[in-house]
């Protein structure tokens, strides 16, 4: 629960509409109609608003951070069925940003010790506390169980709750990679990359100074730029140029 009407699941495991269920003194649930408002598979978060009862949602507790050590102890909380579950757990791994494989970021790496069961997906990691570490994760990275922490879901929110979707950074153009960088093969009428004047055959080197080794790189360098006038490195006919171009939005 992230605010009294508004809810964070799992965009992968999560259909546009659904029911949100509260547990009640006597153990049954009280249903809630809610719908999804916003997704971001770069991040596996979807938010949805409760419709129904005005909301009426306890915000939970979150957690930055800062003091999380590899080996502190953790819970996966999930509702695979009637019941609520939770999995013990120890933090394994607490890395930096991490890009993943369909552009989204992840602002901190944090990784249990071991596979969340199936189910919970969607729910949290919490500290001794009670307090949420971030959005357990099945669907990011291939054979890896991760949590999204907080800094992300606070970013991610606040774009989904006004835009619906993550705005990324878009340049019009297909790529191959190529020694020594990105090898333009296509350019889109009316792109950032038209009207910057690229040209099929150019060599993509470098975006505000980034490294570009392919279609890969040149998608993360372009994720958080939406917006931006950049400085691109390139090669054309084997001469290296500098050109400027305003990056594009694309949800």
């Amino acid at each position: 629960m992230w605010a009294p009407d508004l809810v964070i699941s799992a965009s992968f495991h999560t259909p546009d509409r659904t029911q949100i269920g509260l547990p009640t003194a006597d153990g049954e649930l009280d249903l809630r109609d809610a719908e999804v408002i916003g997704r971001d598979p770069g991040t596996d978060v979807a938010l949805l608003r409760v419709t129904s009862a005005g909301g009426g949602l306890t915000p939970a507790k979150l957690r930055e951070l800062d003091g999380l050590a590899v080996g502190n102890l953790a819970l996966a909380i999930g509702r695979p069925g009637r019941s609520a579950r939770a999995s013990l757990r120890a933090i394994g791994v607490l890395g930096p940003e991490l890009r993943t494989p369909h552009g989204g970021k992840l602002d901190h790496y944090i990784e249990s010790d071991r596979q969340i069961p199936r189910g919970f997906a969607g729910g949290p990691l919490i500290d001794a506390d009670g307090a949420v570490i971030g959005m357990n994760t099945r669907t990011l990275l291939r054979s890896t169980d991760l949590a999204v922490p907080v800094a992300t879901l606070r970013r991610v929110v606040a774009e989904l709750q006004q835009h619906g979707g993550m705005r990324r950074g878009y340049l019009g153009v297909g790529a191959y990679p190529t020694k020594g960088g990105a090898l333009i093969a296509n350019i889109e009428d009316g792109s950032p990359a038209q009207t910057a004047g690229l040209l099929v055959g150019d060599i993509l080197t470098e975006l505000d100074g980034v490294a570009i080794t392919g279609p890969d790189s040149l998608r993360n360098a372009l994720g958080d730029r939406a917006g931006q006038t950049v400085s691109i490195a390139i090669q054309r006919g084997g001469v290296a140029q500098t050109v400027s171009a305003t990056i594009g939005t694309k949800s």
